[in-house]
């Protein structure tokens, strides 16, 4: 069931969701609006909470009409919990922007993809468009590969781990936009979202290395192994450029587009991967 779920969610995330009404950002906002003062107690009992919500729900329609119930809760948690529709709304505004040669706009929209890690002002061209690969490639982590890793890995958990995971994404994201960087570090979800990162980053990055420069990529991504200090986005961004580094930096347009292309790249054989095991362990 995971694996016809997440095949099924990735399709209609691909043809379908460009907005954000299939995205738990827009649904929780209004539950962080008046969450009030932010606090690194607050922020688990929410995700616990929506958690046992999720668990609950899906224990009660267990076994009913042959489990297709169950099936579809799968399918829905998983819609609104994978993808990056409004994201890739915000990335097409700035490629249209960045094509026509408006600068501010473009600027506006390479900004709103960096929300969360932000981009250097006092740099070269080249240096910021490397950062906006960077964003983009951690947007990729964080919508696609690290739910897909925690929808995989929790079995028949996949659901109520995967809203847990995208509830904490979802709050982060809101108080990069709302609130102030004190606020966002009393809530403690980085430090959460650090850690429940750690091994979907090693296992995307490892991905990342050997589509890269095998000999300098992986050294780079054993010594990580035993890294708990360094940021996840900077352990991940720091391979994928190993890939990424083989163009130069100064087309406004193809240098993003070439870190999506790998992104995406990379997202298929990690599915195709997830396939494989799932068939094999099946027929074991």
């Amino acid at each position: 069931m995971t694996l016809f779920s997440l095949l099924l969610v990735l399709v209609w995330e691909r043809l379908f969701k460009l907005g954000e009404h299939w995205q738990i950002d827009h649904r929780f906002e209004p539950l962080f609006c008046r969450s009030g003062k932010a606090s690194l107690m607050k922020t688990i009992l929410m995700a616990v909470v929506w958690m046992a919500v999720i668990y609950v729900i899906l224990k009660l329609a267990g076994g009913l009409f042959f489990g297709v119930i169950s099936l579809l809760l799968w399918i829905v948690i998983a819609l609104f919990c994978i993808g990056a529709g409004e994201i890739r709304r915000h990335y097409r505004d700035y490629l249209t922007a960045a094509r026509k040669g408006e600068a501010d706009a473009a600027s506006r929209m390479a900004d709103e993809l960096a929300l969360i890690h932000g981009l250097p002002q006092e740099c070269s061209e080249e240096e910021r468009l490397r950062e906006l690969q960077n964003a983009l490639v951690w947007i990729n982590f964080r919508f696609y590969l690290a739910p897909l890793f925690w929808f995989v890995a929790a079995g028949p958990f996949g659901p109520v781990a995967l809203a847990g995971y995208a509830l904490l994404r979802a709050y982060q994201t809101w108080l990069a936009r709302r609130a102030t960087p004190l606020e966002r570090a009393m809530s403690g979800v980085d430090r959460l979202l650090h850690w429940l990162d750690w091994i979907p980053a090693r296992l995307a990055g490892v991905a990342y290395a050997l589509l890269g420069h095998g000999e300098k990529a992986l050294p780079a991504w054993l010594a990580s192994l035993t890294d708990g200090r360094t940021s996840q986005y900077s352990v991940l961004t720091h391979l994928a450029q190993f890939s990424l580094a083989r163009e130069p930096h100064t087309d406004a347009v193809k240098t993003p587009r070439a870190a999506v292309t790998l992104a995406r790249k990379i997202t298929m054989v990690l599915v195709v991967i997830v396939a494989l095991l799932t068939i094999y362990g099946a027929l074991m």
